[in-house]
């Protein structure tokens, strides 16, 4: 609303105010001429009910200069219009579906079956593999923390240990996929819990021992390529905890909304998702600095030239509220041009979009299943696409007449 509107609403108001007083009328007059009223002007166009003019042509491109099986979901949080390109099909999540963990826990606080500051110890027998920082914590006599300390863990720092344990407390991944149904979100698949599912995945069955250091990396290095071949085809063919990208824009949406937890809850989840730590080179690193994206990134594991469960979901707010979800979702992605002197390899995201020059950082290499590769070589996985929250932003502002504040 500008200043000029908001004082003639004020000076409209008063008005109105001021002739309901009792104070005694005037004499009456004849009315002085009044002009007949201007025809009313003709409706425009409501861009809001449709994706911005310009915006699928530009997401069409970008999603397909990317060298491998790629979705792109948006969706305007208020239901007016949503974008897919490939939505309807199941795109590995990874650690994306730390997110659904995140709501079957606050589902069940709000329903009383647990607490934030419910306490949790947490036992070496209990550690997963890969990313799992708060492993260092635990002794012989174990860690104790909190539901609280767990959530933040596991949403902001993609913590697979402080996840599976959240996964444990909630009554496994039967609970999860039931809170999905009672939610109503389908499209949506849950796995059988990182150790299980990463372990299958690269064609070996799970055992404890490979939560220690590097065992995980030196057994599966030794596996035959066909092994670990098969394997992953497999899971990239069915996987286990696949997920559409516009069911996930769909339930993000809802999450937004307040349409599937309590107020408190769904304020406590929006802010764990703007408080991430990871992805820093994919869709956050095209973000402007007066918007705001709260997201949950996924990474798969990388074999023979190729990685796979690529991924950024979130919530991107304008400076004005109007808020979107978006999915980008990689299930494959050819990784044999990317050295470390090539950070072109998928330029057209959004040749028009302003973003920042990518930077390499550690945990951005290992969010769920990456191996041990170059940064620069991840680097140019990320180049492609991290622009296009800027696409959205430019293409959309330039032609959608309701948010011409965005142009920068």
């Amino acid at each position: 609303m500008t200043m000029k509107l908001r004082c003639s609403l004020a000076f409209a108001i008063s008005a109105f105010l001021s002739a309901c007083g009792s104070s005694p009328q005037p004499e009456r007059r004849p009315p002085a001429y009044i002009p007949p009223p201007k025809p009313a002007p003709k409706p425009q166009a409501d861009y809001r009910a449709a994706p911005p003019p310009g915006l699928e042509a530009a997401l069409d491109a970008a999603a397909r200069s990317i060298d491998g099986k790629v979705s792109v979901a948006v969706m305007r949080t208020d239901g007016r219009w949503v974008y897919v390109h490939r939505g309807d099909e199941l795109f590995p999540q990874q650690s994306v579906s730390k997110l659904w963990v995140a709501l079957a826990v606050f589902d069940a606080i709000d329903t009383g079956r647990m607490t934030l500051d419910q306490k949790i110890r947490i036992f070496r027998k209990d550690l997963t593999l890969f990313h799992q920082p708060i492993a260092q914590l635990v002794d012989d006599d174990g860690y104790e923390t909190n539901v609280s300390e767990l959530l933040l863990r596991a949403m902001t720092q993609s913590d697979n240990t402080a996840n599976d344990t959240l996964l444990r407390t909630v009554g496994g991944p039967e609970a999860v996929r039931a809170t999905l149904a009672r939610k109503g979100i389908a499209g949506v698949r849950f796995g059988p819990g990182e150790r299980t599912m990463q372990s299958a995945t690269a064609g070996m069955a799970w055992k404890q021992s490979y939560s220690v250091g590097n065992s995980f990396y030196l057994v599966r290095a030794k596996l035959p390529d066909a092994v670990r071949q098969k394997a992953l085809d497999a899971y990239l063919a069915d996987p286990v905890d696949g997920a559409k990208p516009s069911a996930i824009v769909q339930a993000l949406s809802r999450l937004k909304a307040g349409a599937l937890l309590t107020a408190n809850s769904t304020r406590v989840l929006l802010s764990l998702m703007n408080e991430a730590q990871t992805g820093k080179q994919r869709v956050a690193g095209g973000v402007p600095y007066d918007w705001k994206y709260g997201h949950k990134t996924g990474t798969g594991q990388e074999f023979a030239g190729v990685s796979t469960g690529y991924n950024d979901v979130g919530i991107m707010t304008a400076p004005d509220g109007t808020s979107y979800a978006l999915a980008v979702m990689i299930a494959s992605c050819g990784l044999s041009p990317m050295t470390s002197g090539k950070t072109n390899v998928a330029p057209n995201i959004a040749t028009t979009c302003w973003a920042p020059r990518p930077t390499v950082l550690p945990h951005d290499r290992r969010s769920s299943g990456a191996t041990t590769s170059s940064g620069p070589r991840m680097a140019a996985v990320s180049q492609g696409w991290l622009k296009l929250p800027a696409c959205i932003i430019r293409t959309g502002s330039i032609t959608d007449p309701y948010q011409n504040s965005h142009v920068r």
